[in-house]
């Protein structure tokens, strides 16, 4: 009883991602942990895509595992609801992010960097043919052609 407790624990704590909300700071760690940035814009509470991708391929043990060794991840999302809205540094930020990287608003859109912010790579949506591997794979070739 004493293991499995133990076992689901760690287990909890290893699937857990952290994702920056300050793509500047995130573009030091990247620099700093010769990293790729992920950039992911969300409808956190509204985009049915948005929600599955972060379900599926985000909240995984592979991709947890992965990201962790390889990635910088970043977050800049557009809640509707009012109780889920951002503070207004925060929203102004995301803006300017969309600006640069999503200029079209689509939603989810997923945007691979190098530490400098040169886009290597973009996901529109949630292909439905994308799994968990192919997603990793894709970032993986990318990420061994930029060495």
């Amino acid at each position: 009883m004493k293991f499995l407790v133990t076992a689901i624990f760690f287990s909890l704590l290893s699937s857990t991602l952290t994702w920056q909300l300050n793509f500047d700071q995130a573009k030091t760690e990247a620099t700093q942990a010769h990293k790729l940035i992920l950039l992911n814009f969300s409808g956190s509470d509204w985009c049915g895509p948005c929600i599955k991708l972060k379900k599926t391929i985000f909240e995984s043990e592979e991709f947890s595992q992965f990201a962790t060794d390889n990635l910088i991840l970043v977050r800049a999302d557009f809640p509707r609801l009012s109780k889920n809205q951002l503070d207004a540094k925060q929203t102004a930020h995301n803006e300017s992010l969309a600006e640069k990287y999503n200029r079209q608003g689509k939603f989810p859109f997923t945007v691979l960097l190098n530490s400098e912010g040169k886009v290597l790579k973009e996901w529109d949506g949630y292909p439905q043919s994308m799994t968990i591997s192919s997603f990793i794979e894709s970032i993986q070739a990318v990420r061994l052609a930029t060495k």
